[in-house]
């Protein structure tokens, strides 16, 4: 394991010394001015930690590849839910943000995110006053429909607040939201384009389904197929003189499918930014079983805090530090052979059976996180580290807010 005298042997003169007191670290992270001024290993645990390195060569792998491809990019929001990072890929050349919720949207437009796009739709009162609401901040807001009432309710709150708000239909291209494509998505365009309150903007069409399907060439059948519904719908509206020039989906594991389907327009990835286990396991272009296309720059930091045997360690990281909708559990960084199980809300077990390296009580482990978008949801903040050395500290600023 890594020790803090290795740590300090390489860090700036300013790290150098004794290590310091918790009051000192806690000071520090309570300024929000932490960089060159604390290490990795001074970070209370469990932490969640975003490598800077492998978060900026993701964004510029994503960025590079569909500008190559002359595709724009809108990636999702609901993966980070920090504003930090909606500007950093926006920077980069996004387009804008996706956003999966309403309160995700208003956070972002809080912090001076534009380009918002709402994947699904406005339904009910008090989510229609939002949307009117953050349209009138944000005019370049795009909200998504697939039901004639809701589409006449959004048009009539435009029009009560004197406002021209843009919607795109959803298509049920997943299983989920949306409506049928062809002829039933056609007849509610036309319904769209009579509201004197709506701008018609075009279509989204997200196959989420598509997305961890095992295998490449599966996964590649499965996106066509999935995507040439919104395709043969955006020709039936351009054949009945409607224009429609805009077509957005797509995801971490299609972006270099769907990106390379004629008529879509935009593609909206989130998880490419952390990766984790989920993805990982997805298989590459070139057939491998590993999909790593983008580095895994999310993590969470523990420390073992018990060792009743040599055979295991306990971590203070359990339930509470990840989430547990996928049937396999985190996977230790740097430490193989090692093999996590959850031990309580607060406690996790590594095996060290078949480990290559020892862990002794007090030593950090960084663990990949199985799915990220929910884990990220579990954190008030993310601190962003370059080698050990802490940068920075982001706030997950629309966590919890899943209205």
């Amino acid at each position: 394991m890594v020790t803090r005298r290795i740590l300090l042997s390489t860090a700036p003169a300013v790290l150098a010394g004794a290590p310091r007191t918790w009051a000192e670290v806690e000071k520090i992270l309570a300024s929000g001015n932490v960089k060159g001024k604390l290490l990795k290993e001074d970070l209370p645990t469990p932490s969640l930690v975003v490598d800077l390195d492998a978060l900026e060569s993701n964004i510029s792998t994503m960025t590079g590849y569909l500008k190559q491809q002359g595709r724009a990019f809108r990636p999702h929001a609901k993966t980070h839910k920090c504003a930090e990072i909606a500007h950093r890929c926006l920077k980069a050349g996004a387009v804008g943000a996706c956003a999966a919720k309403i309160g995700e949207a208003e956070v972002l437009a809080d912090r001076g995110v534009g380009g918002l796009l709402l994947t699904t739709a406005m339904v009910g009162r008090y989510r229609i006053e939002r949307a009117v609401r953050l349209a009138a901040r944000k005019p370049d807001t795009i909200f998504v429909v697939d039901n004639a009432q809701n589409t006449t309710d959004l048009n009539e709150a435009a029009r009560a607040a004197g406002k021209k708000i843009n919607v795109a239909v959803d298509l049920a291209v997943a299983g989920r939201t949306g409506i049928t494509p062809g002829e039933p998505a056609a007849g509610l365009v036309e319904h769209i384009v009579k509201q004197p309150n709506l701008k018609f903007k075009g279509i989204q069409a997200y196959a989420g389904h598509c997305a961890h399907i095992l295998g490449f060439e599966n996964r590649k059948k499965g996106s066509e197929e999935a995507m040439g519904k919104a395709v043969e719908t955006r020709r039936i509206l351009e054949k009945k003189g409607i224009e429609c020039s805009w077509l957005s989906g797509g995801s971490t594991g299609t972006y270099n499918i769907d990106s390379h389907i004629d008529g879509i327009t935009e593609i909206q990835p989130g998880s490419f930014l952390f990766m984790d286990i989920d993805y990982n396991r997805i298989g590459s272009k070139d057939g491998g079983e590993f999909y790593g296309d983008f580095k895994n720059s999310l993590t969470v930091l523990a420390t073992a805090y018990s060792k009743p045997s040599d055979d295991f360690v306990i971590l203070d990281a359990g339930l509470k530090a990840f989430s547990t909708d996928k049937p396999f559990p985190p996977e230790a960084r740097a430490l193989k052979g090692t093999k996590f199980s959850f031990g309580g809300d607060e406690h996790g077990k590594l095996d060290l059976r078949g480990a290559a390296k020892k862990v002794n009580l007090g030593d950090r482990v960084e663990l990949v996180i199985p799915h990220c978008d929910p884990s990220v949801n579990l954190y008030d903040k993310m601190i962003a580290v370059r080698g050990q050395q802490v940068e920075a500290i982001w706030a997950v600023d629309a966590r919890g807010k899943v209205q």
